[in-house]
């Protein structure tokens, strides 16, 4: 089975999990095919932790969960050592961020320094401890959640942090054929035992490098840069995105391309990832607010003006 078939039978095995939602599960996908991280910012149980669980199982990853409270230290995360009196000398004790697949669940619910500490390893793919450098396993890919919808108790990420995920959306409550599907589910086999391992986590890694081979045109970069640069000077945003957008809009064009089963990327990948990657980096002005304007309808008028290259569909 060639590694797209694979790929593609990840999302399905997920798919029969998470019902109703095959575009996210797609897009998640997509961003662990980039290599990248995804924040989930949603109310509680609509699936996120099934999300991540699913595709561990799929994919053979180590998988851990963290539930973030404020009692969290960045230790926990990192690591520590312990002295062994036997031994007479300090042991170290991997923390939580040495795994494939990291489920850092109301990441919003701890404090500013544990967030920084798991921050910090998600964009340099290790952690110091103690004057000693250690490399997470590869591939390390974290799944996040907020609950956006209440901040008694929270420190939400800052705009700074929030800018390392590749891709932030929101799963949302299921329609209602799926929610009636899994009602009537209640009290049979639990659907994740049904899931079966497609790949070996060095297939996930033979994935994202075919990624880097993925092939675009120059009228494809400059529309890329051409729509991130129009979030720069949008009258309804105070803030635009910033420049580690391009390189992840670049990255998950090239995914969905690759997931297509193109060794190119056309207009419309890049259209599609769009809103996925940028939501999350702007800033909506007093304008919008008064006008009403939510991000998304920002991002559509942003794609609707400017114009698509020449080529493709």
């Amino acid at each position: 089975m060639q590694y797209r078939e694979k790929a593609e039978k990840v999302v399905e095995q997920v798919g029969s999990v998470i019902l109703g939602k095959e575009r996210e599960v797609r897009e998640t996908m997509l961003v662990m095919l980039a290599a990248g991280h995804i924040l989930l910012e949603d109310i509680p149980g609509v699936g996120k932790t099934t999300l991540a669980l699913a595709f561990s199982k799929a994919m053979k990853l180590d998988y851990k969960r963290v539930q973030f409270t404020p009692d969290v230290m960045p230790s926990d995360l990192t690591g520590f050592s312990v002295y062994h009196r036997e031994e007479e000398k300090f042991i170290y004790q991997p923390g939580s961020v040495f795994c494939n697949l990291l489920l850092a669940d109301e990441i919003n619910r701890t404090s500013p320094k544990t967030q920084s500490a798991l921050l910090e390893v998600m964009e340099e793919r290790k952690c110091t401890v103690e004057g000693i450098t250690r490399v997470v396993p590869s591939p390390f890919l974290v799944i996040a959640t907020q609950n956006p919808s209440g901040s008694t108790g929270t420190q939400y990420l800052p705009d700074a942090q929030v800018d390392r995920f590749m891709v932030a959306m929101s799963l949302g409550y299921p329609d209602f054929d799926s929610e009636l599907a899994m009602a009537k589910s209640v009290g049979r086999e639990d659907r994740l035992e049904r899931i079966e391992p497609v790949l070996e986590r060095s297939g996930l890694l033979e994935m994202q490098e075919e990624i880097h081979k993925v092939a675009v045109r120059e009228e494809l970069y400059q529309y890329i840069l051409r729509l991130i640069t129009a979030t720069r000077t949008h009258p309804y945003l105070e803030r635009g995105a910033s420049p580690r957008a391009t390189i992840a809009l670049v990255k998950m064009a090239k995914a969905s391309a690759w997931l297509e089963g193109r060794d190119y990327v056309i207009p419309n990948d890049v259209k599609g990832q769009f809103p996925y990657v940028v939501s999350h980096r702007i800033l909506p002005g007093t304008a919008a607010r008064m006008e009403n304007k939510s991000r998304d309808q920002i991002l559509a008028e942003i794609v609707e003006r400017v114009e698509k290259p020449p080529m493709g569909v």
